[in-house]
């Protein structure tokens, strides 16, 4: 039976930026390029709270795993890494089905919150970018035992990971505020 060689660090990161630029380049044309095929928000108006619903539940599952590496408690820190993985990836689902149903809810109002609330849409969209490739680069450093470079890594995707999460919640929070409806 030949036995398959487990991919080099460099060819899988490689192969990681390049699908999260994809995805990237993909995400903008869809929010940015692509008409809403239901801009009036008739057929699956739950999803932006759903949304927000998914990125809490990925913050609370990051602490939560957080806890448990604290504690050395390995199997609980991986169920809960994977829950945050899964929850995470159930947001990213639901968030290209939204903008392709409704494209971009604007803020609107135009005083200083609105300049509060694009300070933190902003550093959320650029560092939500950044986080998916080193997400990925740091589940496959995990999965692959790859343990020492996944704990220098993870000290960068920890914080990133959990500010993206709960600021997405934040976003969806201020434009409820915002437009007087949830």
């Amino acid at each position: 039976m030949t036995q398959i060689a487990a991919p080099s660090t460099r060819s899988a990161v490689t192969g990681i930026v390049a699908i999260s630029a994809a995805a990237t380049l993909f995400l903008l044309w869809l929010i940015y390029v692509h008409p809403a095929s239901d801009a009036a928000a008739r057929h699956y108006a739950f999803l932006p709270n759903l949304n927000a619903v998914l990125n809490g539940l990925s913050a609370i599952a990051l602490l939560v795993g957080y806890s448990f590496i604290r504690q050395r408690r390995i199997p609980a820190h991986r169920a809960s890494m994977l829950a945050a993985f899964v929850f995470s990836s159930l947001f990213l689902v639901s968030y290209i089905a939204n903008h392709a149903l409704h494209g971009d809810t604007l803020y609107p109002i135009h005083d200083e919150v609105y300049r509060v609330y694009l300070v933190i849409l902003i550093s959320h969209i650029l560092l939500a970018i950044l986080a998916l490739p080193v997400v990925l680069v740091t589940f496959f450093l995990a999965l692959t035992g790859r343990i020492p470079i996944h704990r220098k890594v993870v000290r960068v995707t920890f914080p990133l990971w959990l500010y993206v999460s709960v600021t997405g919640v934040v976003v969806r929070v201020m434009l409820v505020q915002a437009l007087g409806r949830p």
